[in-house]
């Protein structure tokens, strides 16, 4: 099983994450994880936060002379920001965050939730992510995340160019849709308002049978919306049509299947093709080959500068809600944070699939699994009947 914890708050000393279950092997490569937290900070309409930090990955454990040694690997990230214990708390509570509902469910004051409830814990979250894109990428399987839309403007990918993502201020592949977004952030920022969006997340080269039909927890969408939506400000979750399917006859929704003969031996759908993606890669709770899909949409932030309406913790007269540094559209960011939560997401059924302790027994396991399907699917064109059928 790979699974993580995170801890820290967001004016703590730092940050820390424990990752277990990551295989032997693999060499970790700090600068890969340090540019997705550098990603994470990017993007147009960020606050002061984070001209303050430069998040650069601490690995205190889990391996020797740079190499996973399959043991729990310890990710830091220092907080240069640290002020926690001279922090006041704040006198009204802000709507749309945990300060009410979290201060009264652990009968502590507002401060002592806001911090670790803070979307900076989503660093630490960025740095375990980027670590499981180093074992998926062993494994030819790539994840890419961008803006599709921000503030209502909406920015359809012209290209899949990852170099017109990271040539874009707000991470979108659209262009011609960059300035319209930035001015309308520049507007919000003026009006003392904030912008949301939604996000769009696409991961190619799974194989066949990640996650399962069998039970409702093991199931790769309910996975991976269920992580997804736990990223702060997340309101809602889509896989491929998602809310769309919901609108359409069914002949408009299902994805048909054609066969192509002779397909490469490292074909991981066996000849098996379709010409849409409606279902975004996972059917009955498993991947089946396409890409897979995600979408997620990010609420405005609510901590606004304008200061919405709030009562006096102590008095419980009316005022106007406490304010606390943020950001005017952190949707740039939001891309990030759901690529690498969903990349995790996939390596963890990944890992889960083809047991094994180190990089050499997954891929070795993969392999005969491979193997063992293509004999399968053999065997089911050559007698006509099922494997292990008498009737067919």
């Amino acid at each position: 099983m790979l699974r993580y914890l995170t801890a820290g708050e967001s004016h703590g000393p730092a940050l820390t994450a424990i990752v277990e279950g990551f295989p032997s092997g693999l060499a970790l490569d700090t600068a890969i994880i340090d540019r997705e937290l550098e990603r994470r900070q990017g993007g147009y309409g960020r606050g002061k936060r984070q001209t303050l930090e430069t998040d650069r990955v601490i690995v205190d454990s889990g391996t020797y002379h740079g190499v996973t040694t399959g043991g729990p690997i310890t990710l830091r990230l220092i907080n240069r920001d640290a002020k926690l214990e001279r922090l006041t708390e704040p006198a009204a509570p802000r709507g749309g965050h945990i300060d009410l509902a979290g201060a009264i469910n652990y009968q502590t004051g507002i401060r002592q939730v806001l911090e670790r409830a803070s979307a900076r814990e989503t660093a630490a979250r960025v740095a375990v992510g980027a670590l499981a894109r180093l074992l998926l990428k062993e494994l030819e399987i790539e994840v890419f995340g961008y803006v599709r839309e921000l503030g209502g403007i909406e920015a359809p990918p012209v290209s899949l160019d990852l170099a017109v993502r990271d040539a874009s201020p707000v991470y979108t592949l659209n262009p011609e849709a960059d300035a319209r977004i930035v001015a309308a952030i520049d507007e919000a920022r003026k009006a003392g308002d904030t912008l949301g969006g939604i996000v769009e997340v696409i991961v190619t080269g799974c194989p066949i049978g990640l996650g399962s039909h069998a039970q409702w927890d093991r199931k790769l969408d309910a996975r991976i919306a269920a992580a997804v939506m736990s990223i702060q400000a997340i309101k809602a979750v889509e896989i491929g049509l998602g809310i769309e399917a919901a609108r359409r006859p069914g002949s408009q929704v299902m994805d048909p299947i054609r066969y192509e003969p002779d397909p490469p031996a490292d074909d991981r759908c066996f000849g098996f093709r379709r010409p849409t993606n409606n279902a975004g890669g996972i059917e009955g709770g498993t991947s089946n080959g396409e890409p897979i899909v995600v979408r997620a949409a990010k609420k405005p932030i609510s901590t606004l500068a304008a200061r919405g309406p709030s009562v006096n913790m102590a008095t419980k007269a009316p005022q106007p809600a406490a304010y606390e540094r943020s950001d005017v559209c952190a949707v740039p960011a939001a891309s990030v944070i759901v690529e690498n939560v969903v990349a995790f997401e996939v390596a963890s059924a990944l890992v889960e699939k083809y047991v094994g302790t180190s990089i050499d027994a997954i891929r070795a396991a993969l392999a005969a699994m491979h193997e063992l399907n293509g004999r399968h699917l053999a065997e089911w064109g050559s007698t006509g009947q099922r494997p292990g059928s008498e009737n067919g």
